[in-house]
């Protein structure tokens, strides 16, 4: 029985696993990978032709064959620059590859060098740009199409006789290549002469306007070559109203098929020729296709052309006309196939549906019977199990939430503890650097009293940061950023810190990595923390005359990187050797140097970098403490952005630092103009950095965020100094209105806070702060980075001013100060023309005072309203000064100026050139 049993539960897999297999099996073979999808884009010049219709239904044709690829045309209508506007349309849509026929070559070629630049293949379709830079390009060689026309002309003249030729639009590049190309097929018949031209557009009602006085000046033509079957009709009808259309011959370019084509032209004896043009639809998605499918593809597709005339007309019909009735016929046959397609698909579907449903009957079938069998068994020994499962997460729960909430507690305090202890230290160490950088007669002994003074404020910071570092670590609150970068290099840059005290003393600090690179993902601000210490550690313990050692080497074995720092001091005793990383354990009196938090510090961050630190020491010869970091760490500590800044601990690790030292910044000159609003609810600090400011600023101060506010929608101040931690509105809500109210959006602001961590940090940034300093802070480094934002602001200034210069449309409103410049712009500009326009005006269209429209162009622009108005005035002249069909003072009077001499004094105060001057110097006369 017990056998059976078992074969039974051995069956039971078996049958399930060759059901997945089977099913697994079908599913497989009737799924097919899809076909990758594409994009392309096609900007046609126009659309409004037979011919482009032609080249468009022959590409749609030949996309049938590609279901994969999505096409989307759009019409530029004859438009070079809504063209361009087309082609940066798709790159914001995003494509993988534009066809493009240009309207004009010049305008359209640097659009379609940017698309190329950025690596979107480009195919030139028909007419050609002036740069080299595209994929590929597919068209008829206008130049033979010239040529063949020229040679047939001068047959059919035998050879003598006069010829007029009808160009294409100016600067499109058929016409540029057709006409050369004419020229150069005539060359060989020194009896026939072209003896005079027409400008046409391509179209027919151009050639019927200007012919008919060309030919009665002309009156020898016997033929005229058009350079497309449109103006080829139009040059008949000209000649049949003249009475000339048995002597003239027309030629013509294209030969569409179709009612209104070249070819039935031909066939009618309306044109005694036409020159196939082909429009290169089907070859330009052909090549597009082969350029996207990576496959091998030529850059220049010329396509051949032939003249049709009275001899071949009938043949070139009849092949015309089949091709469309196979054409018909392979579309009816793609709709049966796509009819076919989605019955398979219909079939397919229910048959995964069926497939799946099966097996997942079979499937619960045997599991819900052997779930059956196990149920009984366990439900009787999970009854009891649950009484005593809910007690005990009662218990869990009641301890985790009483864990939270002292954790909480505890946090609170050291934060609210660090920000009590930091507002006294930024009283004490500004004004002790301020009288150590000032350069002012101190003595000796006052100097060394103000080094002291200094050196133990910065270990009192030190200890304030290594507090809330042990808070962080206790209570999960310390992240991990790691980036890549040169480990040796790093530690280098540290030891340089010491290399002066360590010198001083006569201590030979060494440094012995076994290569010159090691590069791994590490935290800088980590890790710096943890040598720091180290270092720090073994200068305090090691007498003078004696040795650090630092070396670095690889362990392959054990994918790790190992870092040792080496001192020949005294050792430690093996009674303290147990407790060497304990918090605040200093060892025995004799030997204490420190506050005991240093190495807790430095274990604690090694193991946040999932490293380790141990440590080797014997009496009397020395300490060596060795960090073991892992070559790789997990993604989620790996940080995208850069390697963050190196952050040192502020202790001094030496002697006094000279005083020339700190003097080096720079405290010459003054900013007396500009004014700074400071916001600080202590009234100590308040005035504590009011004095240090007003040497070189304006000063105005608040005591709270309402009070701040206030003054800054009132004064428009050119920066503010604020506080984070105030009663009321704290300092983010403070930036955040600042920065949301348009009057004050563009006024700097930066932040003084106690909170140093670097989420509080970014909570700063991301309210709107230009600049976030923590307490305790050099007054001098405030000061410098005050004069650097406002360095920045003016540089702004120039920047919307040059913006608004070159083009006066209205700005993108991305930000408040972009929004409103371009409101202002839109008003200036849709009263060009009134010369009352004024100040007043201008405000109350914005529904603002007038004050307050000039503090604001002011701080943003540097200059005046009426400046600013007047100089879109005099940029919009420059424009229309181009416009030869108006005249100096019409566009005076267009642009609001009160009469044609004041514009003019005014243009050339600005320009140094008159407007008649501008206007000469910048237009040709037609010719």
């Amino acid at each position: 029985m017990k056998s059976t049993t078992t074969a039974r539960k051995n069956w039971y897999p078996l049958v399930v696993w060759g059901l997945c297999w089977f099913f697994g099996t079908v599913v497989s073979s009737c799924t097919a990978p899809a076909p990758q999808p594409y994009r392309i884009g096609f900007s046609q010049c126009t659309n409004g032709d037979a011919w482009r219709q032609a080249m468009l239904a022959g590409m749609k044709k030949e996309l049938s064959f590609y279901p994969q690829a999505t096409f989307h045309m759009k019409d530029a209508h004859d438009n070079s620059a809504l063209q361009r506007q087309h082609i940066q349309e798709f790159l914001r849509e995003g494509i993988d590859l534009l066809i493009v026929s240009a309207n004009q070559a010049e305008p359209i070629t640097p659009i379609v060098e940017e698309v190329f630049n950025r690596g979107i293949p480009v195919v030139i379709l028909d007419r050609r740009t002036t740069s080299k830079l595209y994929t590929a390009y597919v068209g008829g060689n206008n130049l033979e199409v010239g040529q063949t026309a020229g040679a047939y002309a001068s047959s059919l003249l035998h050879q003598h006789g006069s010829v007029l030729e009808i160009l294409g639009e100016v600067g499109a590049s058929p016409s540029i290549d057709r006409h050369r190309g004419f020229v150069q097929g005539l060359a060989a018949a020194p009896g026939v002469r072209l003896v005079a031209q027409v400008q046409g557009d391509w179209k027919r009602p151009s050639v019927v306007q200007a012919l008919p006085a060309v030919l009665r000046a002309h009156p020898e033509v016997t033929l005229i070559f058009a350079h497309n079957d449109r103006m080829a009709l139009g040059a008949h009808q000209v000649c049949k109203q003249l009475g000339l259309d048995r002597r003239i011959k027309v030629l013509g370019v294209d030969g569409l098929a179709g009612p209104q084509g070249g070819i039935q032209l031909v066939q009618d004896k309306v044109l005694a020729a036409t020159l196939l043009y082909p429009t290169g639809g089907e070859e330009a998605i052909r090549t597009a296709m082969r350029i996207l499918r990576q496959q091998p593809y030529d850059k220049e597709n010329l396509l051949s052309t032939m003249v049709i005339d009275s001899t071949d007309v009938l043949t070139v019909k009849m092949q015309t006309e089949k091709l469309d009735q196979q054409q018909q016929d392979i579309q009816r046959q793609q709709g049966l196939l796509q009819a076919q397609l989605a019955t398979y698909t219909n079939q397919q579907t229910v048959l995964y549906v069926l497939a799946a449903s099966l097996l997942g009957a079979v499937a619960l079938g045997v599991l819900a019977w052997r779930a059956l069998r196990a149920n009984r068994r366990i439900t009787r020994k999970l009854a009891g199990q649950n009484g005593e499962i809910r007690t005990q997460r009662n218990q869990i729960q009641a301890l985790a939430e009483q864990a939270r909430v002292e954790t909480e507690a505890k946090l609170r305090f050291f934060t609210n503890f660090s920000h009590e202890l930091r507002t006294p230290l930024t009283l004490i160490m500004g004004p002790v650097e301020e009288l150590l950088t000032s350069g002012g007669t101190l003595s000796a002994p006052q100097r060394h009293d103000l080094g002291l003074v200094r050196r133990n404020t910065q270990r009192l910071l030190q200890l304030v940061n290594q507090l809330l570092d042990f808070r962080k670590i206790d209570v999960g609150k310390m992240p991990v950023r790691a980036t890549e970068g040169n480990l040796v290099a790093f530690v280098r840059e540290i030891m340089d810190v010491f290399e002066r005290p360590a010198r001083q003393r006569g201590i030979a600090l060494r440094f012995l990595p076994a290569e010159p690179s090691i590069r791994l993902w590490f935290d800088v601000n980590i890790l710096d923390k943890v040598f720091f210490n180290l270092l720090s550690n073994a200068l305090k313990f090691t007498p003078e005359r004696g040795q650090i050692t630092v070396s670095i080497q690889l362990v392959p074995a054990q994918h790790s990187v190992r870092v040792s720092v080496e001192d020949t001091g005294p050792g430690i005793s093996a009674e303290d050797r147990a407790h060497i990383f304990e918090w605040f354990y200093q060892g025995h009196p004799s030997a204490a140097k420190g506050s005991g938090m240093g190495l807790a510090l430095a274990l604690g961050l090694v193991r946040l970098h999932q490293g380790e630190l141990t440590f080797t020491s014997q009496p009397g010869q020395g300490t060596t403490f060795v960090v073991t970091l892992p070559q790789e760490l997990p993604v989620a500590l790996r940080s995208a952005g850069p390697p963050a800044p190196l952050l040192m601990l502020a202790e001094e690790v030496g002697p006094e630092t000279t005083p020339n030292d700190a003097a080096a910044v720079r405290l010459s000159g003054k900013d007396n103009k500009a004014l700074v609003l400071v916001i600080e609810d202590n009234a100590e600090v308040n005035a504590f950095l009011a004095q240090k400011l007003r040497a070189h600023f304006q000063v105005q101060t608040a005591a709270d965020g309402a009070t701040g506010l206030r003054l800054a929608a009132e004064t428009i101040p050119d920066v503010v100094v604020c506080d984070v931690m105030m009663p009321g509105l704290s300092g983010l809500e403070v930036v955040a209105q600042l920065k949301g109210d348009w009057r004050t959006s563009h006024i700097p602001v930066v932040l003084l806070t106690a909170r140093d961590a670097p989420e509080q940090q970014v909570e700063g940034v991301q309210a709107g702060a230009d600049l976030y300093l923590t307490k305790p802070f050099n007054p001098t480094f405030l000061l410098e980075n005050l004069r650097t934002l406002l360095s920045n602001q003016e540089r702004q200034r120039e920047h919307f001013r040059r913006e608004l210069s070159v083009d006066t449309a209205t700005v993108a409103p991305q930000r408040v100060d972009q929004k409103f410049l371009g409101d202002l712009t839109a008003i200036v500009e849709a009263n060009l023309d009134n010369s009352n326009l004024s100040v007043e005006d201008i405000a109350h269209r914005l529904g603002i005072s007038r004050v307050q429209l000039y503090r604001k162009v002011k701080a943003l622009l540097g200059t005046g309203v009426t400046d600013f108005v007047q100089g879109i005035r005099l940029t919009k002249a420059r424009q229309q000064l181009l416009d030869t069909e108006l005249t100096i003072a019409e566009v005076a009077y267009r642009l609001g100026f009160s009469s044609p001499s004041y514009f003019s004094a005014t243009f050339k105060a600005k320009y140094h050139i008159s407007p008649s001057e501008f206007r000469a110097l910048h237009t040709t006369p037609n010719v």
